[in-house]
């Protein structure tokens, strides 16, 4: 079986291939295309899974590419990590953002509107592309803004492009664990979109604990969710959000705190980042050993500037272990070989959520067969909820609608209307910012 990684140069390659070569099933991946911009990332990535695979009996086969189509061609997945513009857009989404005052993050608010304008594009030319040289391939997205671009591709492919995200998964762990629960027996009541979305429930044996949590203070503290939102804020919710949720509900602090830090999070990446690139350029460099210290570093400072913020102090050692090559290679399996389970996923909502149309990507627990995924039937949400998703949706397809289009116009409403961004103005200035650090919004006019 052909697994294609769009981004194949990409830092987290290895934790895809890492969980690869665990899998020693039938019907498993025995070929792994690389696929990257960059001849030196894919180099540098390639190393580094040699080096992983070493006395692995039966490791899938690695190979690399720069002709998309080539590496398209007769793949039976295709997991798509891109990241147009690189960690250098990232970094100029961030400041062109925090220079007006707004929020400039990887997926929330403008800085994660900047990165869909000019990732959109990008992805439906790649959804057009697997449509044609492989039509018969799942699509696994973890693009970000990963919701927008899964809805992006789906146009093209309905519902054979599936969005994943590590995020619920950590989340829903993580509320096991503190109650005692093992996470794999326990059903999570999680709904939102990619990065906006709340656990309600935790049903294990069919009693829903998370009742439990929320009346237990000590409890209730004692995590990462408990920490960073504050128990207080919790019971008034009645639920765990996604720890994403925290730009929103203290947006002006989390402002405040990445206009003081020394590095935002995406020049930190990149000039990390960086440094292992130009080490893998010496032929005597440990390739695996440089890459997996410099992804702890990565992991331990993950959100630092909201722990910092929330006082919620280090990360728990539990929670640096990623997750999402987990939910891949989970996804992967229940597909190949029909070994259903349940996951969160990303996929189109046909008539889960009522306050949205069919066609909207949201974030639930899906049931998963060799049909794909298929969201389960949720309550709705509370009233609260309901207004941000709405809102936030109606962001995201407005960034669909300018993508399309090329409508400078459609690009400002689509800025305007985020809950994060405070005035038409700062909009319009946020469009100027951006299209003149992106030579990928060039298109906008």
């Amino acid at each position: 079986m052909k697994l294609t990684i769009l981004g194949g140069g990409g830092f987290r390659v290895p934790l895809v291939y890492g969980a690869l070569l665990q899998d020693h099933a039938e019907g498993r991946v025995t070929h792994v295309v690389l696929h990257d911009l960059d001849p030196a990332r894919l180099s540098a990535v390639t190393r580094v899974l040699a080096e992983q695979a070493a006395g692995v009996p039966d490791a899938p086969e690695v190979s690399a590419t720069t002709d998309l189509d080539e590496a398209l061609r007769g793949a039976d997945f295709v997991f798509s990590a891109i990241r147009v513009g690189g960690l250098e857009g990232r970094a100029n989404d961030e400041r062109v953002a925090l220079a007006e005052g707004v929020l400039g993050q990887e997926t929330v608010g403008a800085g994660g509107i900047a990165y869909g304008l000019r990732t959109v594009p990008v992805a439906v030319d790649i959804a057009r592309r697997v449509a044609r040289l492989a039509p018969d391939a799942w699509v696994i997205n973890f693009t970000n803004p990963a919701g927008l671009v899964t809805e992006a591709m789906s146009r093209h492919l309905g519902d054979r492009v599936i969005g994943i995200c590590d995020s619920p998964v950590g989340l829903g762990r993580r509320i096991a664990r503190v109650l005692g629960a093992n996470p794999k027996e326990a059903w999570i009541d999680y709904v939102g979109l990619n990065h906006l979305g709340w656990v309600r429930g935790l049903r294990v044996a069919g009693r829903d604990e998370l009742p439990r949590l929320l009346a237990d203070p000590d409890l209730l503290g004692s995590f990462e969710e408990g920490k960073l939102f504050g128990v207080d804020w919790l019971r008034s919710l009645g639920a765990i959000p996604n720890e994403y949720l925290h730009y929103y509900y203290f947006n002006r602090e989390a402002v405040r705190a990445y206009q003081q830090a020394e590095k935002t999070r995406g020049a930190f990446l990149h000039d990390q980042q960086a440094r292992f690139y130009a080490e893998m350029r010496n032929p005597d460099a440990p390739a695996w050993k440089v890459w997996d210290q410099t992804r702890a570093e990565r992991e331990a400072t993950y959100m630092a500037e909201n722990r910092e913020t929330a006082g919620a102090g280090e990360r728990d050692e539990d929670d640096l272990s990623g997750g999402y090559e987990k939910v891949a290679l989970a996804l992967m399996r229940a597909i190949a070989r029909d070994e259903r389970t349940t996951l969160i996923l990303n996929v189109r909502n046909q008539r889960t959520l009522s306050v949205l149309d069919t066609d909207a990507v949201i974030e639930v627990p899906c049931l998963v067969d060799a049909n794909g995924a298929h969201p389960v039937t949720v309550d709705p949400l509370p009233d609260h909820a309901t207004g941000l998703v709405c809102a936030v949706k109606a962001v995201e397809r407005e960034v669909l609608a300018a993508a399309d289009s090329g409508s400078r116009a459609t690009a400002v409403k689509a800025f305007a209307l985020h809950p994060l961004v405070d005035s038409v103005n700062v909009a319009r200035r946020l469009v100027e910012g951006y299209t003149e650090v992106h030579p990928g919004l060039t298109y906008l006019r």
